[in-house]
């Protein structure tokens, strides 16, 4: 256990992980359900909506991983897992609302993008501070 230097955020990115594997699997219930037949990736109103927070979800893990990480290196393992958490929770929210109706999102929307901001900018502003200090 020794070995493990960012314990915390690396315990958060499987919570992500396993986020965005929950999505795949409210995709494939929606399937079941609607009556979605694979490949397909259009149908139901409903359909469309899981499958866009699942597809959403994929383009945003993308970016908020190695921000994360950048966050944990540059500023700090608990404040990079706590940036996670939220993360976690407003995708978790963004899903649940958005197979509601598209304009119940929101709220999931935010509690995910402003912790990416922060992630993003914060690194970026330590990263920047290092090269003019």
């Amino acid at each position: 256990m020794e070995n493990l230097a960012y314990p915390l955020t690396g315990a958060l990115t499987l919570m992500c992980l396993l986020v965005y594997f929950w999505t795949g699997i409210v995709v494939a219930r929606a399937r079941s359900r609607l009556g979605v037949r694979a490949p397909a990736t259009a149908g139901p109103d409903e359909f469309n909506r899981i499958y866009r927070a699942h597809v959403n979800t994929h383009e945003q893990i993308v970016m908020f991983l190695p921000a994360a990480w950048l966050f944990a290196l540059t500023v700090g393992d608990c404040w990079a897992a706590l940036a996670a958490a939220v993360w976690c929770v407003g995708r978790v929210l963004y899903v649940i609302g958005y197979a509601r109706a598209a304009e119940k999102r929101e709220l999931g929307f935010a509690l995910t993008a402003l912790p990416m901001l922060v992630c993003l900018l914060g690194s970026l502003g330590v990263i920047l501070w290092h090269f003019i200090a």
